[in-house]
């Protein structure tokens, strides 16, 4: 396969697509060659997509997870960093926007189409404060008490 042919994963997927670059992003993230610093929301939003155009939901959660905490781990980052309601939470807001966008030929393509996704407050019309950075929510996922976040089925 071409890098930039699609995987088996990405070509079920009939709307959205990761590129090339996406995909080197993730393995750039993974080995990391990405720096701590540089790794910003955009960059979290850019990885849930990619892990959602080649992975199905509990996939791509595993992946998103894994690959977050490998990035902690190699960055000398303390694990208890990871918030595992955020990930989960904002894996289901970029769904939600999938699912809202007619296509995209890649992440940045995907995030220039849908900005509210870099508002870094976005879930918090579904969360309070109070539960969504408690000590339960960091280590666990914990639905919203404000308004649920819309689900939707695979692609």
């Amino acid at each position: 396969m071409k890098q930039d042919e699609p995987s088996s994963a990405e070509a079920n997927n009939r709307r959205h697509h990761s590129s090339a670059a996406d995909r080197r992003f993730v393995a750039d993230v993974e080995a990391g060659r990405v720096a701590a610093a540089a790794f910003d929301h955009r960059a979290h939003v850019r990885l849930a997509y990619t892990c959602l155009t080649e992975h199905s939901g509990d996939e791509a959660l595993s992946r998103l997870r894994s690959v977050l905490l490998g990035f902690l781990r190699h960055h000398d980052v303390d694990p208890t960093r990871y918030h595992e309601t955020l990930t989960r939470a904002w894996l289901l807001a970029v769904r939600h926007f999938m699912a809202r966008t007619g296509s995209a030929a890649s992440a940045d393509a995907f995030i220039d189409a849908n900005p509210a996704l870099l508002d870094t407050g976005i879930l918090r019309t579904h969360y309070s404060a109070d539960l969504l950075f408690s000590d339960q929510a960091r280590g666990e996922f914990v639905a919203p008490d404000l308004e649920p976040i819309p689900e939707h089925p695979d692609p």
